[in-house]
Order: C-alpha cells, then sequence, then structure tokens
C-alpha cells in the first residue's frame, strides 16, 4: 500500500495515476477556481449554537425548508434557556407541524443537546471536534460545521455534495467513506483554505456538479477534473462493476 506524506493516507484506489505532488497541486488550483466561481461574502452564521440548531435541522432536508423552520424556531423559542425547558414533546410536535422529517428523533436531540450544553459546558456550545460529537444528534460532519460556520475555525465539513465532487475530481477515491474523505482534502488543500471548500462545492454541487446530469461543458474544472475526461465514473463512486 502506497502511503502519503503524512504516513496514514494512501494513494491506493484511485482510478488513475497520480502522485501526491500531482494531486496537491491540482487540489490547491481547484480550490482557487472554485473560490472564485462561487464567492461568499459572509461564511458564518455567526453563532455556533444557532448553527448547532441548523446542522441537526438539516439533516435529509432540502436547504430552503432548513432555513425557514430554523428562522420559525428561535422566532418562537428565543434562546437555548427557552429550549431547553421545552419539553421534548412540545419540540417535536413544532417540527412536525412545520413539515421536517424524522420530527420525533430531531426534537429529542435539539432539547436534550440544549441541555447539555446548558449543564456540562456552562452555556457555551464546545469548540473542539470529540467534544462537539458527544451531543445527540452531532455526527462529524455537523461538528464541523459548527466549527466552520459557528465559530470561524479552519475545518472541512463533508456533506452529500462535497463527499460527491471530491470524488469526482479524483481528490479522494471513489468508495472512501466520508469521514476518509476529510482525511484527503485536509491533506491536500493549505489549511488556511479549508473554511472555504464546504460552501464552495455546496454550490459547485448545486449549479453544475449535480449528481444527476452534471453539466460537464459549463464546469470551469474542466481541464482539472478526471471525471470530465472519464477517468472517474459514478459507477466508480457507487461501488458498482
Amino acid at each position: 500500500m502506497t502511503k502519503t506524506s503524512s504516513g496514514s493516507l494512501s494513494l491506493e484506489g484511485f482510478t488513475f495515476k497520480e502522485s501526491l505532488e500531482e494531486k496537491r497541486k491540482r487540489a490547491e488550483k481547484i480550490v482557487e477556481i472554485l473560490m472564485k466561481t462561487h464567492p461568499r461574502e459572509k461564511l458564518l452564521i455567526g453563532d455556533p449554537y444557532r448553527t448547532l440548531i441548523h446542522c441537526i435541522i438539516s439533516q435529509r432536508m432540502r436547504d430552503e425548508v432548513t432555513y425557514k423552520v430554523w428562522e420559525k424556531l428561535f422566532e418562537k423559542y428565543k434562546d437555548i434557556k427557552t429550549i431547553a425547558s421545552t419539553p421534548v414533546e412540545e419540540m417535536q410536535a413544532f417540527l412536525r407541524e412545520n413539515g421536517v422529517g424524522l420530527w420525533k428523533t430531531k426534537g429529542e436531540w435539539i432539547v436534550k443537546a440544549s441541555r447539555i450544553i446548558l449543564e456540562k459546558y456552562g452555556g457555551k456550545v464546545p469548540d473542539e471536534v470529540n467534544e462537539l460529537m458527544k451531543l445527540p444528534g452531532i455526527g462529524r460532519k455537523c461538528a464541523n460545521i459548527v466549527l466552520a460556520y459557528g465559530f470561524g475555525r479552519q475545518a472541512i465539513p463533508v456533506d452529500t455534495h462535497v463527499n460527491r465532487i471530491s470524488k469526482r475530481l479524483g481528490l479522494a477515491p471513489p468508495r472512501v467513506p466520508p469521514e476518509k474523505v476529510e482525511e484527503y482534502l485536509m491533506e491536500l488543500i493549505p489549511k488556511d483554505r479549508w473554511i472555504y471548500v464546504n460552501h464552495a462545492m455546496v454550490d459547485h454541487g448545486r449549479t453544475i456538479c449535480k449528481p444527476i446530469r452534471p453539466k460537464c461543458n459549463e464546469c470551469p474544472l474542466g481541464e482539472l477534473c478526471p471525471y470530465a475526461k472519464g477517468l472517474v465514473t459514478d459507477e466508480d463512486i457507487k461501488g458498482k462493476a
């Protein structure tokens, strides 16, 4: 197995040959183009707690629905103390009435996470991945979203867009899990750019590199993209022969 310079990542599993240094240089060019193509003046929601609640609601939800429900929730329940004192059943009913999927589980997560933050962390959302992942409903992706969009820390949340696009771009092997995709991106992309990766790839995935019928002919990454050149396929990513 070929290891990278970090000693933990392998070049095995990629569908085309490329050295680590070549991959790193290409990754830096890709991020630069993505940042110019999908600029965003404001990266932060501005509040770690509200970011955390937004992330819980967003799971398996469309962005536009998530944002509307999130706004309504904080109009009705003003702050963490109010939410923590709300009966779980009431929060579940609120989410159900507003069309949130998995409302029963999410309602419990929102109230219980709020109580834990108050009781264990003095009302302040923890700013470390492993501590965030101890909260109900917070996996690694959400933990990194809170760090990046709530605290402004350098982190790479790997959602469905980042996972798909990273593999199409040949920045991670096509069959590795999302947490491994994060490791490859952290190895290949300069740390001061990490915070931009998620929003740029998400915007790119919504507009150009769509799950079905991606617009490769309109993509500014065409010359840098092994998927556009047929070196990576959706079948590779899905794990089909």
